[in-house]
C-alpha cells in the first residue's frame, strides 16, 4: 500500500523521490538553512511534502541547471523558498550585464556565452577591488 501525499517520508523515501543519494540530502542540510527535515528521537529525519518540493528544486538548480551552492544560497536570499522549490534559474545584473548564476558543466567545451559570463565576474570584482582601495 502506497503512503498518502501529505505522508512525511523518511531520508531514503526522500532520496529515492528527488533521485539522488541519502548522503546529498544530508550535505544539503549543511550548506542550506532552508533544508530541515523533521527530526525525531535517535536522529532520524523526515521530510514533509514541502521539503519534498525544495529537494526536488534544489537538485533541478544545482544538477540540471549547472547553478553553484552560493548561487542557490544567493537566490534563497534575494527570492526566496518559492524561488529554489520551483527551480527557477535567475539572470542576475552585474554592471550593467546579465550574469547567470550558474557554472558551466565540467563536461561542457567552453563557448562565448560562458566566456562572456566569466568575464563578466571578473569585471564586477575588479570594479569592487577598485572601489575598495579607493576608499
Amino acid at each position: 500500500m502506497a503512503k498518502a501525499p501529505d505522508a512525511f517520508r523518511t531520508i531514503s523515501e526522500a532520496a529515492e523521490d528527488v533521485g539522488v543519494p541519502q548522503h546529498v540530502l544530508r550535505f544539503w542540510e549543511t550548506k542550506f538553512a532552508f533544508v530541515t527535515p523533521l527530526k525525531r528521537a535517535g536522529g532520524r529525519r523526515f521530510y514533509r511534502p514541502q521539503d519534498l518540493a525544495v529537494l526536488r528544486g534544489l537538485k533541478r538548480l544545482l544538477h540540471d541547471e549547472g547553478m553553484t551552492i552560493r548561487g542557490v544560497q544567493k537566490l534563497h536570499r534575494t527570492r526566496g523558498i518559492k524561488a529554489v522549490a520551483g527551480g527557477d534559474v535567475p539572470e542576475l545584473e552585474v554592471e550593467g550585464a546579465d550574469v547567470s548564476m550558474r557554472e558551466p558543466a565540467a563536461s561542457a567545451a567552453p563557448n562565448l556565452s560562458i566566456l562572456r559570463v566569466a568575464l563578466a565576474r571578473v569585471e564586477a570584482a575588479r570594479m569592487r577591488m577598485e572601489r575598495a582601495l579607493s576608499a
